[in-house]
């Protein structure tokens, strides 16, 4: 692990699986931006992800075995805790998620956002296309979140975020390392928790490396698993903020 105290500054967690080929360019757009700490949590790789990051001098975090995303952002927001960061950044380590929009996720953290969430279908979003089952899926996750919180969200399984320090606090104790609950299942707790959730329209990019992580068949069983958990939340109290 590379990196020292942080103090009055965003921090960018880059989950990372195999990603040896997309994270340089990634890296060097993210230098751009004022005031951006990143910490590369390397998810187990078998290529040359940690090295690459430690290459391009940002600080690594690298588990001994692969946890999934939802692990690796938990083990991030705990690195970024840790350090005292003001907000937390969450964007992929393949290059899609476009680093010119996190001026516009970080400011609506700081007009009051708890959580801000990049929608690749809020009005506004640039081009975006998805295959049909993939689509239908997404809508029915944007349903459950909607009659589940109230909240109004496009996009639920966008992995671009943005959140203030108490957000990540709380979600550094309380991450779900599932597939899919890790962002579906993330909105109903912020928003259970008692935090504003709102979303900003963002741009998605061609992916520059890797794999995509999900087939249909794992889609149908996590989306299953999903919606046990939230229901699990509803009757039980998942996420509620302690008092």
């Amino acid at each position: 692990m590379v990196g020292g105290p942080v103090v009055s500054r965003t921090v960018a967690v880059i989950p990372a699986f195999n990603e040896e080929a997309a994270l340089p360019s990634l890296l060097n757009e993210l230098r751009a931006v004022a005031g951006l700490v990143p910490v590369v949590v390397d998810d187990g790789s078998t290529d040359s992800t940690a090295q690459v990051a430690r290459q391009a001098g940002v600080a690594v975090l690298q588990l001994p075995f692969n946890l999934g995303v939802g692990g690796a952002v938990r083990a991030g927001l705990c690195w970024a805790v840790e350090r005292d960061a003001e907000r937390v950044l969450v964007i992929d380590a393949d290059g899609q998620h476009n680093p010119s929009d996190i001026d516009a996720l970080i400011t609506a953290v700081d007009q009051g956002a708890g959580l801000a969430i990049g929608s690749r279908f809020a009005e506004g979003a640039g081009a975006y296309t998805v295959g049909s089952t993939r689509r239908r899926a997404m809508r029915l996750l944007n349903g459950i979140v909607r009659s589940t919180t109230g909240v109004a969200v496009t996009d639920a399984t966008s992995g671009f975020r943005a959140m203030n320090r108490t957000v990540a606090e709380f979600l550094a104790r309380e991450y779900p390392v599932e597939y899919l609950a890790d962002t579906v299942e993330v909105v109903v707790m912020v928003h259970r928790a008692g935090f504003d959730v709102v979303e900003v329209p963002v741009s998605m990019r061609i992916r520059a490396g890797g794999l995509p992580s999900s087939r249909r068949f794992r889609l149908a069983f996590n989306m299953l698993r999903l919606l046990v958990g939230i229901l699990g939340g509803v009757l039980f109290g998942r996420g509620r903020r302690k008092t």
